[in-house]
């Protein structure tokens, strides 16, 4: 099993004309994706060709469900109009839209979020790297990759990923199948201050998922995400779970990288942070190169035997 999306998931791609949108269209259909759709208003009747494949464009997104059946859609839309496209998707109703756009502003994802209140649709992002179910082929091929991140560094598994970083994300995943550890799922949530899935919501999806053995939990200094998870896996989960904490030395007050990258509050620390993890039964990596081995060391603990 695995969460959000299975190889068989039909997506469509908003934005699939942009050349960041194709190319990453092109990617996801050689990894085996089921695209179905785009979706780039006013191109509606044309094609997106790529290697024998002819995925039919449409003006809106609403069409596209109707026509191909997609439940899930990957935004590479430019940033004044990535909100209207998210709420394109809560018009039709689908299951996940998965925003990778970057620079949206904290009042059009503010204005999203009412919107999607009482929504049966899922947010993952904005600013996120999407999401990986491997599959079993060469290069774990025959998955469904939505975004942007590398799918031949997966490798089918029952390892569940999730992270605030997509370079993290992608650091995570490669020394997992390097030391032969197969990942279930691996969720890049983004680094915006306003976002639609949260560790938390994310946590909890792998602890039901009976296919996900075993966590690892990547955060970052700002905001109190990584604490509320790490309570709620103390007082719930009973999977081996690892995590990491980037921004060690950042300067109080000066946001690094990620627009939700700022440290406000006494719990948005780097510190503090770690502290609750450890507290909650997390093994905590020192590094980023030892979130693998973290994983394997809070595996042993448990008796959960990873391959």
């Amino acid at each position: 099993m695995s969460i959000l999306i299975t190889p068989e998931t039909k997506i469509l791609v908003q934005g699939i004309t942009g050349a960041f949108g194709a190319k990453h269209a092109q990617l996801s259909l050689d990894y085996g994706t089921r695209v179905v759709a785009g979706v780039t208003p006013g191109k509606g009747g044309q094609f997106f060709e790529h290697q024998g494949a002819k995925v039919p464009i449409f003006d809106t997104v609403i069409e596209a469900a109707k026509a191909t059946g997609a439940t899930v859609s990957v935004i590479f839309v430019p940033p004044p109009f990535a909100a209207d496209a998210i709420l394109e998707c809560v018009d039709a109703r689908l299951d996940l839209a998965v925003a990778i756009t970057e620079g949206i502003p904290i009042k059009d994802m503010v204005r999203v979020k009412r919107a999607m209140q009482g929504s049966p649709t899922r947010l993952v992002g904005p600013n996120c790297p999407g999401i990986v179910t491997p599959g079993t082929g060469k290069d774990s091929n025959g998955g469904c990759r939505i975004g942007i991140a590398p799918g031949y560094i997966h490798k089918k598994g029952h390892v569940g990923v999730v992270s605030r970083s997509g370079t993290l994300t992608y650091e995570a995943v490669f020394q997992l199948t390097t030391k032969g550890i197969g990942q279930s799922t691996s969720v890049g949530i983004g680094g915006d201050p306003v976002n639609g899935t949260s560790h938390l919501d994310v946590i909890k999806l792998f602890n039901a998922d009976p296919d996900t053995h075993a966590i690892i939990l990547i955060g970052e200094i700002g905001g109190n995400a990584e604490v509320e998870a790490a309570r709620w896996i103390k007082a719930n989960c009973k999977k081996p779970v690892a995590g990491f904490i980037a921004g060690a030395t950042a300067p109080a007050g000066r946001r690094m990288g990620h627009a939700g990258a700022i440290v406000g509050g006494a719990e948005d620390t780097a510190a503090a942070k770690i502290a609750v993890f450890q507290e909650c039964g997390i093994e905590v990596a020192a590094t980023p190169s030892d979130m693998a081995d973290a994983l394997l060391r809070a595996a042993k603990a448990r008796g959960v035997t990873l391959s």
